[in-house]
């Protein structure tokens, strides 16, 4: 196996965990950049008041995009796979 094809696999990888992981990322940001200006304006300082919120848009982001992310990782996996032999040298 060759230097390129190592890099070349492990960019595909990071490209794929960035476009799975993002979604779900930015909406928690979002929530906690909302609650943080709701916190700001009502001078609530309770830092539980986070978490639910997130985890519930981190619930519904995964409901809504799960069946996309898993057909992703499938695919990617699926790929990774019938390039084995030739990865392998065969």
């Amino acid at each position: 196996m060759h230097e390129s094809t190592v890099i070349h696999i492990a960019s595909q990888a990071l490209t794929l965990a960035i476009e799975l992981g993002g979604p779900i990322l930015l909406a928690s940001l979002a929530v906690g950049l909302v609650i943080s200006l709701f916190q700001s304006v009502t001078q609530l300082q309770e830092f539980t008041l986070t978490f639910v919120p997130k985890l519930i848009v981190i619930v519904l982001i995964l409901l809504l995009t799960g069946h996309w992310m898993m057909t992703q990782m499938i695919s990617f996996v699926h790929s990774l796979f019938s390039q084995l032999p030739h990865l392998l040298g065969g």
